[in-house]
């Protein structure tokens, strides 16, 4: 190990800890999209003009929403469908990132062995007509196997991330984040023990990334970790929230995570947790979860813009979520 990468590493973790504003008053949930207008919702971005991507799994399509107004229309269409989205609630479109004015999409489970045909599990390209496949995440996860083994030879890919011109992504189910170049080579980036690895965030050359923890997703296996590109060392920043599935930056350098709430034990895997218990958390100094906002029904991605949280659910709305942190200076000024 190098310790001085190691060093440089906690030193970016702490040094982002230190200047967190303190926090103001707790934020207010109001519905900008009303639920079961998105189909399918999962991942989501911000992306050209400011408006939000939504990935949408049931019908292989991306939407655009205005954060002002929340008007949804349609981006583009045509990627692959799981037919077990239907089933397990997971599968086809999962996450969007922009590199530039170009989009790309995350696709999981649309292959073989669990469907039939030939669609590729992994990152897609929208030219302005159509979306072209640059990177088999598939094909590279059954000849790469994890160890040890889990029973999807081919992952389950959850996040999608843009990192210094190529891509992270999220694999919740082979545990390690895949590191994908824009021409489509597929490397490992990092890989870990069973921790269920889901959301993804960057700043600079560090990764923060959220672990929903393995079943039964208990609150002190929640947590939001760090790490590098040149160091295999993984930094806790914080632990104790129940099947985190995002984590993202706020104003002021505040980082929170995103937790779809209560899991029911002896549920399968990859079942959502229960309705109602999700919660918006913020990351305090000392390493804990405080609450912004509870009561969220099935969330699983959230945006911050400007210094409101958007908030996409399983239920295919969106929650707007204001002023969910105090100015950069310490008092509150408004937005």
């Amino acid at each position: 190990m190098n310790q001085a990468t190691a060093g440089r590493l906690k030193a970016v973790v702490v040094a982002a800890l230190l200047c967190w504003a303190p926090f103001g008053a707790q934020g207010d949930a109001v519905e900008l999209v009303q639920e079961g207008m998105l189909m399918g919702a999962y991942g989501s971005t911000v992306g050209p003009g400011g408006d939000l991507f939504v990935a949408e799994a049931a019908t292989g399509s991306i939407a655009r929403v205005n954060p002002r107004t929340g008007e949804v229309t349609p981006y583009a269409d045509g990627l692959p469908v799981s037919p077990l989205f239907a089933v397990i609630g997971l599968g086809g479109v999962t996450d969007v990132a922009f590199i530039g004015s170009t989009a790309y999409a995350l696709v999981t489970l649309v292959g073989p062995p669990f469907v039939a045909g030939s669609a590729v599990d992994g990152i897609y390209r929208y030219d302005g007509n159509g979306w072209t496949p640059i990177a088999d995440l598939g094909t590279f996860s059954l000849n790469n196997p994890p160890v040890p083994a889990f029973f999807v030879p081919t992952g389950v890919q959850f996040a999608l991330e843009a990192f210094q011109g190529r891509f992270l992504v999220a694999d919740g189910h082979h545990n390690r984040v895949l590191q994908v170049t824009l021409d489509g080579q597929v490397s490992e980036f990092l890989a870990f023990g069973n921790i269920v690895p889901t959301g993804l965030a960057v700043t600079g050359e560090t990764v923060y990334m959220a672990e929903a923890g393995p079943v039964p997703h208990l609150p002190v296996d929640g947590r939001i970790v760090a790490f590098g590109p040149r160091s295999p060392v993984v930094t806790e920043v914080a632990s104790g929230s129940p099947l985190l599935v995002d984590v993202e930056f706020g104003r002021g350098r505040t980082l929170f995570g995103l937790s779809q709430g209560e899991f029911v034990p002896g549920n399968p895997e990859g079942s959502p947790a229960l309705p109602d218990t999700g919660a918006l958390v913020r990351v305090e100094r000392d390493g804990t979860f405080a609450v912004v906002e509870d009561g969220l029904n099935l969330p699983v991605s959230m945006e911050v813009i400007q210094n409101d949280a958007y908030v996409v659910t399983l239920t295919g709305g969106i929650l707007r979520i204001d002023d969910i942190a105090a100015a950069p200076h310490g008092y509150a000024t408004g937005r």
